[in-house]
């Protein structure tokens, strides 16, 4: 299915401020927020739709590759890459929206949500964030890699729960299994009521009997485990995977928090990167530019050969198909963009020179500068 244009989800212009494109997502979100909309298919995948749209145009590096490339631009940029799946991604991503403004609190029902996350047992575990440096061929062809993590594991003395032995977890007396305590107060105003975490359970409803002597209880331990990356071709930058779960365990069967993996491109000995594809400086001498050459250049896969034609001008672009980075998501390569630079030496001989003083002399070597000031304004369109 073809992805609508961003601005347009939006209802923005592309000059549009950030803040225009906060209140234009706060309108739609409020518009198709599942609790207003329950059971409506169709709404939701609006309020999925305006999420993505507003997490891309939010991040001014996302904005410009996307107003560059279009949705091409910001594949593999985190939930831009495939949208949002679940709502709940969106409630955990714009947390600063959903939660801490209070709005969608006042519509909605307030800590509804993560009053369900805590009946559900356990405090859920944090998430983590890993730096993955790859190299412009491993970007192109897409890599496995292993990488080693210290973070909290399930107990496998008490299997997560925190109870030694047979013992097992109880209702919390306090606040009766809800993981919240009430406190109601009166004045002139009316009845105020406030909720608060149940600070005997922790929210988590329930209490353990008797602790596990490993974990002393959390149900979890450090340690050191390996995780293995399937890392996509064609990944850009900075740009972003998340890998569900695979974060720190949580507290007593608590759900595992993410693991967010960001890719870091390391330069290129020979290659500059442009989206999917390659440049490559190339230096040859004068007499191969007025004679033409074949030449050995090298590609992120080998060495390959390239036919230099004679008269080629410093500055022309050659182009080899097909030896760029392999598109992200989809069939096909970008392309190595060979431009030629002319090896011009600091020093020369008295022969080298009085070579080159009868070489400038031959007609075929004078400069034509009227052709040359007409191919000058041409080039740039004066």
């Amino acid at each position: 299915m073809t992805k609508r244009d961003y601005y347009e989800i939006l209802g923005v212009s592309k000059n549009a401020t950030k803040d225009e494109f906060k209140k234009a997502y706060r309108k739609l979100a409020m518009q198709y927020h599942p609790d207003r909309n329950p059971d409506d298919k169709e709404s939701e995948e609006k309020f999925k739709e305006a999420a993505e749209a507003y997490e891309i145009l939010s991040d001014d590096d996302k904005k410009a590759r996307y107003d560059r490339f279009g949705h091409e631009g910001v594949k593999g940029s985190g939930f831009g890459s495939q949208g949002f799946t679940d709502v709940n991604d969106i409630f955990s991503h714009f947390s600063d929206i959903f939660g801490g403004s209070g709005i969608f609190d006042d519509f909605f029902g307030g800590n509804q949500r993560s009053r369900g996350r805590r009946k559900s047992g356990g405090t859920p575990g944090s998430d983590l964030r890993v730096t993955l440096k790859l190299t412009l061929e491993e970007i192109s062809s897409g890599t496995s890699k292993k990488i080693k993590l210290k973070k909290y594991i399930k107990c496998d003395i008490c299997n997560g729960t925190g109870a030694d032995g047979a013992t097992s977890t109880k209702q919390c007396t306090q606040c009766h299994g809800t993981g919240e305590v009430k406190t109601v107060s009166r004045s002139v105003f009316g009845q105020f009521v406030n909720i608060a975490t149940c600070p005997t359970c922790n929210g988590e409803g329930t209490i353990v009997d008797k602790p596990c002597k490993k974990c002393l209880g959390e149900g979890r331990i450090q340690d050191e485990t390996t995780v293995t990356i399937q890392v996509p071709p064609g990944v850009f930058n900075e740009s972003y995977m998340t890998m569900r779960e695979e974060g720190h365990a949580g507290k007593r069967g608590g759900h595992n928090g993410d693991l967010q993996v960001v890719f870091n491109e390391i330069p290129h000995e020979y290659f500059v990167r442009d989206g999917d594809d390659i440049v490559y400086d190339l230096f040859i001498s004068f007499p191969e530019a007025v004679l033409g050459t074949d030449v050995e250049v090298p590609t992120l896969t080998g060495k390959a050969r390239l036919k230099i034609d004679p008269g080629t001008p410093f500055g022309k672009f050659l182009k080899m198909s097909n030896k760029g980075i392999k598109h992200l998501n989809q069939g096909g390569y970008g392309d190595q963009i060979v431009r030629i630079n002319i090896h011009v030496p600091k020093k020369v001989n008295s022969k080298e020179k009085d070579l080159l003083k009868e070489i400038s002399e031959l007609p075929s070597f004078k400069a034509n500068n009227k052709q040359d000031e007409k191919n000058f304004f041409k080039r740039f369109g004066l």
